[in-house]
């Protein structure tokens, strides 16, 4: 994948990314917060095919969906995300799961395993960012934690058995 920006001085700025596949998108990114995506034809990349227009608000949602913030396809779901010894990590809270019902203080998540819990995405896709103590886990959820890989094994442990 290619990546090209360029500023567009009183406009913002144009993202331009030819894809492994072949595809050319350009994505204008305005100084007002707008953005127009544009998709262009693989035998004629000076086409345009379709274009599109966000709102800022609308934007950070796709880009979340894209991002994997709303679902994370099932393939993908044993993948992590490395920055060096940090690890993002996603986890479904299956029905069978101990820690169901509690909450993350009771469950001591932070003080016994050292992950974070960055975010939870619900069943019917509400989302919690940076849940508190008092957050509740329920079956399905799914969990987008922070960690090092021992403090994963931990909490996993956790989420398993319900216990600290």
């Amino acid at each position: 994948m290619k990546i090209q920006e360029i500023d567009l001085p009183g406009i913002g700025k144009k993202i331009q990314i030819n894809t492994r596949s072949g595809d050319k998108l350009v994505i204008i990114v305005h100084d007002d917060g707008r953005r127009e995506c544009y998709h262009f034809d693989n035998d004629d990349l000076e086409e345009s095919i379709s274009m599109i227009t966000l709102d800022d608000d609308e934007a950070r949602i796709v880009a979340a969906m894209i991002g994997g913030m709303t679902y994370k396809p099932k393939k993908l779901e044993s993948i992590e995300v490395a920055f060096d010894d940090l690890i993002i990590e996603w986890y479904k809270l299956e029905p069978d799961f101990k820690c169901l019902g509690k909450t993350i203080g009771e469950l001591h998540i932070r003080k016994n395993s050292g992950a974070s819990i960055l975010a939870v995405i619900e069943s019917n896709h509400s989302k919690h960012i940076n849940p508190g103590p008092d957050y509740r886990l329920t079956s399905n959820a799914t969990l987008v934690v922070a960690g090092e890989r021992q403090q994963h094994k931990l909490l996993k442990q956790i989420l398993l058995n319900g216990c600290d």
